[in-house]
């Protein structure tokens, strides 16, 4: 088997607030490999937002190391670090973060502008992933005329955009109805049917059992 995307050897992540030292994660360890579709799923507190923080190089641990791709992410600086996390990792938020009363068009193509790519190229490309899901008679339509499964096919169009390595996905269904989760859902499926590696972090039970591995987390520990 080729080497895993994500390799997570016994991390730890420890806050001090205050006098009160508090473990969210306690010496986890993990591996995520290519084409994988891995849900992360924990109740509210079990450590999934500083893993999501973690896998995302949005924080760094105490202790352990973190390879992303290949790259040993605790040796990195910050820009180095900026750098691997806008070239390597797709983001999906639950709240969309989408840039307001902008078009689903310059959303989609934000991402290619940071990456210095040139102003044609990044139409033609976030044209092209917004066609491919769906939303190619929306490009000019800014997010308060979207609907909420509307704006998060937008959101995963900009996480696509970049043809990263990995999609990271963080409670991606949580501000829909079943409906329009349902149909996030599927659009992930179909992601991961073409190759695409996705890491989803879920507390709902019902939305990891769309991936095809479940890693479960409780008090910052892996538990299954």
């Amino acid at each position: 088997m080729s080497a895993p995307i994500i390799s997570l050897a016994h991390v730890s992540r420890i806050y001090e607030m205050g006098h009160v030292t508090v473990p969210a994660l306690d010496d986890v360890s993990l591996d995520v490999h290519e084409g994988e579709f891995v849900a992360i799923v924990g109740p509210s507190g079990s450590g999934k937002s500083t893993m999501m923080n973690i896998l995302g190089c949005l924080d760094r641990p105490t202790a352990g190391s973190y390879s992303l791709a290949g790259t040993a992410v605790e040796s990195l600086g910050d820009d180095a670090l900026a750098r691997v996390r806008s070239r390597t990792i797709g983001f999906v938020f639950q709240s969309y973060n989408l840039l307001p009363r902008t078009t689903a068009l310059d959303n989609v193509a934000t991402p290619l502008l940071y990456q210095g790519i040139r102003g044609a190229e990044r139409r033609r490309r976030a044209t092209a992933a917004l066609g491919r899901l769906g939303l190619a008679d929306r490009l000019d339509h800014e997010p308060t005329e979207l609907s909420g499964g509307q704006q998060q096919r937008v959101a995963v169009a900009r996480a696509i955009v970049t043809e990263p390595a990995l999609i990271l996905a963080d409670e991606p269904t949580g501000n829909l109805d079943s409906h329009a989760g349902a149909e996030v859902m599927a659009l992930f499926r179909e992601l991961n049917a073409a190759g695409r590696t996705i890491v989803l972090i879920t507390h709902d039970a019902e939305v990891a059992a769309a991936a095809g591995r479940q890693i479960h987390l409780r008090d910052g520990r892996v538990a299954a």
